[in-house]
């Protein structure tokens, strides 16, 4: 299950786990990204259901805004690999030099 959803992902982790330099990775990023991904669709959920309740179809934008960070967050979590959840938090470890 997780070997085709990672094939179906890859448009989304293979920028993600393609970037060069060393990175740092807590496992607590991978829990918050789930817990992210959760609180995402839960708002986009809760924006649909009042979006379609007061016939607003306007609030559809933000619905399927919410809704994509959330599945992105999710599958991130889920089946990508720890240096695509680091470059997701930005957490590299990287020297700049001017």
């Amino acid at each position: 299950m997780k070997s085709l959803l990672r094939k179906l992902a890859a448009p989304i982790l293979t920028p993600l786990e393609n970037s060069s330099g060393a990175y740092e990775y807590q496992r607590s990023h991978r829990t918050v990204l789930y817990i992210m991904g959760v609180l995402f669709l839960l708002l986009a959920s809760i924006g649909l259901y009042f979006s379609l309740k007061i016939e607003q179809f306007a609030g559809l934008f933000p619905v399927t805004l919410f809704g994509l960070i959330g599945l992105i967050c999710l599958i991130v979590a889920w089946v990508g690999s720890d240096k695509a959840v680091a470059k997701i938090w930005r957490n590299r470890n990287e020297t700049y030099s001017k």
